[in-house]
């Protein structure tokens, strides 16, 4: 389950989002196999993932650019944007940098559903039945799943109305995943989104062998044990 400080920050910081719909009712339904193969270890790749500030510039710019009460600065006439907006965006993008920390995503897929575990946060979990999304339900929210064309759209709304989308992709020779993270709020104008790319892995066996036996109780070795 979700880890209480990272909710609390999520509570106390965002704030109500907009509701509007991520998955539509044709993401929802597929026929045959699901589109694609996600299964398996991904490790991220940092050099090709977003840079935090290279983001907000960007929509500090845009709110700038776009707002009812522009002001320029002394600076060759660049708007300025306001604290309240600066405030906003500042939140939504510490908060999707926290939801995207984790290093290695661990993706089971079978012909029903497909979990995606994260070191230190709660899993993703899919469920697809008849070739119809089947919604979860928790303490925190509802989280729904859809297909949009061979991308995996992820959608979790919690109860004090913070929204969060993860769009995942896999490339075409099945060893690069990219997951797109959006969090949006009403606190904000403009959603803040960052995008995390994964490299396919295989995960080495355990260094220990480990055997519960009836004089010994529990051995371990490097080596392969008989019982």
């Amino acid at each position: 389950m979700l880890r209480m400080p990272v909710m609390v920050v999520l509570c106390l910081v965002i704030g109500a989002c907009s509701r509007q719909p991520v998955i539509d009712e044709g993401m929802m339904r597929f026929e045959g196999p699901m589109p694609a193969d996600l299964s398996g270890s991904w490790e991220r790749n940092y050099v090709r993932d977003d840079e935090v500030s290279g983001v907000l510039n960007q929509l500090y710019y845009q709110l700038a650019r776009t707002s009812p009460d522009q002001r320029y600065s002394g600076n060759a006439g660049m708007p300025t944007l306001s604290q309240d907006d600066m405030n906003s965006v500042l939140a939504l993008a510490r908060l999707a940098e926290l939801i995207t920390r984790p290093h290695v995503l661990t993706i089971s897929q079978n012909e029903h559903e497909i979990s995606i575990e994260r070191e230190d946060d709660f899993a993703i979990l899919c469920a697809f039945y008849d070739g119809v999304a089947k919604g979860t339900e928790s303490d925190y929210g509802t989280e729904i799943c859809g297909w949009d064309g061979e991308q995996l759209v992820s959608n979790l709304v919690l109860a004090e109305g913070l929204q969060i989308t993860h769009r995942f992709t896999v490339s075409e020779d099945g060893t690069q995943l990219r997951a797109v993270t959006t969090v949006s709020s009403s606190t904000s104008r403009v959603p803040f989104t960052l995008r995390r790319f994964y490299t396919k892995f295989e995960r080495l066996p355990p260094t220990f062998n480990c055997i519960e036996t009836l004089s010994m109780k529990r051995v371990c070795s490097t080596g392969e044990l008989v019982p």
